[in-house]
């Protein structure tokens, strides 16, 4: 994963280096509640989001990366709902469009950061960040800026050849 010029994100095994607004295409950003249906709502903004920057061959594993990400934030970051004095709304789904790859990104107030669990093959839980690191082109998360204010947890997708410019 080398440097194609101003990237999103580089090298990904660091984190998320800052990002140049001018290698920034789209960017836009929803709120979610501190509910299981807002994965439904996430997923639905995703998908919009990807047909009108013309992403559509994206959408099935955005959408799955999206569900997984947002779930994680709300079982582990919020599991009993957000806290007294915590905005109502304190989950965020960013997405972010540059020359050659995608980034969507989760922040929640938690600053614990995600570990990949060891599940059976029975258990109908503990997989999420498994697929996340199987259909992404790289993960990370790190703490925002006043760790005791939460986390940013990203998943980068190549853009397909088409859709990159020149």
């Amino acid at each position: 994963m080398g440097s194609e010029g101003p990237t999103l994100l580089e090298p990904l095994w660091q984190g998320p280096a800052p990002i140049d607004p001018s290698a920034v295409s789209g960017s836009v950003s929803c709120a979610l509640p501190a509910r299981y249906e807002a994965v439904k709502g996430a997923r639905q903004f995703a998908g919009s989001t990807l047909r009108q920057w013309n992403l559509s061959e994206l959408l099935d594993d955005v959408a799955l990366v999206v569900s997984e990400l947002v779930t994680n934030a709300l079982r582990h970051a919020l599991p009993g709902g957000p806290a007294p004095g915590e905005p109502e709304r304190p989950v965020r789904l960013h997405l972010m469009r540059g020359p050659s790859r995608l980034v969507c990104a989760v922040r929640d107030p938690s600053a614990v950061g995600p570990v990949a669990g060891e599940t059976g093959c029975g258990e109908e839980s503990g997989r999420g960040l498994h697929l996340v690191e199987s259909f992404t082109d790289g993960w990370g998360w790190q703490p925002l800026a006043d760790a005791t204010r939460g986390k940013i947890v990203w998943a980068v997708f190549h853009l397909p050849t088409h859709a990159q410019p020149g």
